[in-house]
């Protein structure tokens, strides 16, 4: 990641789950950013991207209260308007999402003020704080129109340790995951 640039009219993206991995928009650059008074959450019912009405996976959202790491992208003021036309038709699918302007802090301590897709708590996807094994299993049943459930939480967890980001929920989640297909699979003792 680059030493961001705060100064300007550019745009900033807050990336905080896929956006991360998977941004799908020209960037001129990338920082470490946190925000404040909001976390990510497995807690979104997902009946789109990673799962259906009627099988429902989870994915992340933004939401409220203590504070989330993630990276914020800088978009050169020229691809504005297209970028935000790309991030509304990706996240603003069913609606669970709502496009929030927040204040980041950068890795080098600027300030800037970002666009970010927090989730509606009124909104019927709006999955609350479940418990693990509950998470665990919607995400392990999840599968939708960009794959399966487990393969997008696996990725989000492994590219935020890359970044030396530590998210003990998304671990969890992974953790039980792993114990549920060790357990499915018998030790035939063969190597």
């Amino acid at each position: 990641m680059a030493e961001a640039n705060c100064a300007g009219s550019d745009l900033w993206v807050f990336g905080y789950g896929s956006l991360i991995w998977k941004p799908g928009f020209a960037y001129a650059d990338s920082a470490l950013a946190r925000v404040h008074g909001y976390h990510r959450s497995l807690c979104i019912f997902s009946h789109v991207h990673r799962g259906t009405p009627e099988r429902p996976g989870l994915v992340l959202g933004l939401d409220r209260g203590g504070s989330c790491q993630g990276v914020a992208f800088r978009v050169a003021a020229g691809d504005r308007g297209v970028t935000i036309d790309y991030l509304r038709e990706r996240e603003l699918v069913t609606s669970v999402y709502l496009e929030k302007t927040v204040r980041l802090r950068l890795a080098n301590g600027c300030a800037v003020d970002a666009l970010a897709f927090v989730v509606d708590r009124q909104h019927r996807q709006y999955a609350g704080r479940l418990p693990l094994e509950d998470m665990a299993r919607l995400v392990a049943g999840g599968f939708g129109i960009n794959g399966d459930n487990p393969a997008y939480v696996r990725n989000t967890y492994e590219h935020l340790r890359r970044l030396d980001i530590h998210d003990a929920e998304l671990a969890a989640v992974l953790d039980r995951l792993d114990g549920a297909s060790r357990r499915k699979t018998p030790d035939t003792g063969k190597s």
